[in-house]
């Protein structure tokens, strides 16, 4: 018990990190800049940040969510997102235990959170971050067990082809984009990542989250039925549902027939 408890503590320590660094592709990556160079500065006065005040939670905890230099508002989203990193990590381990699947898991998690945020704020969802998602995952097939490299092209092929179909339609019937063709290509990331079922598992819950938010902004009347919805933030919690739990929900769907 308590090796394990360490391994979680590490896991999350290492979370918080990864967390932290997702924080600057997230600002950094849809403003093709650079997520290395130059070091973190604040985006109100320019001034460099410090290694004291990058530690991931505590030194936005420390600085009461404002910046040393020129007091302006941290945003709640870098807490936010390591914690999120964080918790996921440690999932990941107690999903898959000390292997290289955790370690799959994390990187494909941590993908998720970084698409997630900049399309909660942008409605936008990278090619830097798709692209090569896809083809990480492609490329650790062989080495993981609940995967195959076939079933990952299957996988990737359908993700894309169930969205691009949708995308078509809704053109052609519309005149209109009804989504972006970055939820096309996050898909087949996830089928890259998870096969078949995890495109069909995270579709699912993606489609009854989007659907479940929607009528709620319609009923609180903060929104109508052309209202936008980043559906790349629920295509990630569909996929994470999937990560953890798809292939055991897709074998009961099977069994029940």
């Amino acid at each position: 018990m308590f090796p394990r408890l360490l391994l979680d503590l590490y896991a999350a320590v290492f979370g918080l990190i990864v967390g932290s660094y997702l924080n600057v592709v997230v600002y950094r990556v849809p403003r093709g800049l650079s997520t290395v160079r130059p070091r973190s500065r604040c985006p109100s006065c320019g001034a460099g940040i410090g290694a004291l005040d990058n530690l991931p939670v505590v030194s936005w905890v420390l600085l009461r969510g404002r910046c040393r230099h020129c007091g302006a508002l941290i945003g709640w989203r870098y807490p936010a997102v390591e914690l999120l990193t964080a918790a996921l990590f440690v999932a990941c381990l107690e999903r898959f235990g000390p292997t290289l699947e955790a370690a799959v898991a994390a990187l494909f998690v941590s993908l998720l959170v970084a698409l997630a945020m900049i399309d909660l704020e942008l409605f936008l969802l990278p090619d830097r971050l798709t692209l090569p998602g896809i083809v990480a995952g492609l490329a650790v097939q062989p080495w993981i067990d609940w995967g195959g490299l076939v079933g990952a092209a299957v996988g990737a092929a359908l993700g894309g082809g169930l969205l691009l179909a949708l995308w078509g339609g809704w053109l052609l019937l519309r005149g209109e984009e009804g989504m972006g063709l970055g939820d096309v290509k996050m898909l087949a990331m996830v089928g890259a990542f998870l096969g078949w079922r995890g495109v069909l598992v995270t579709l699912f819950f993606a489609s009854l989250a989007g659907s479940a938010v929607g009528l709620a902004l319609i009923a609180a009347r903060r929104g109508g039925m052309q209202s936008r919805l980043p559906f790349g933030v629920f295509l990630a919690a569909g996929a994470a549902v999937a990560l953890f739990w798809g292939r055991a929900l897709v074998d009961a769907y099977l069994a029940a027939w």
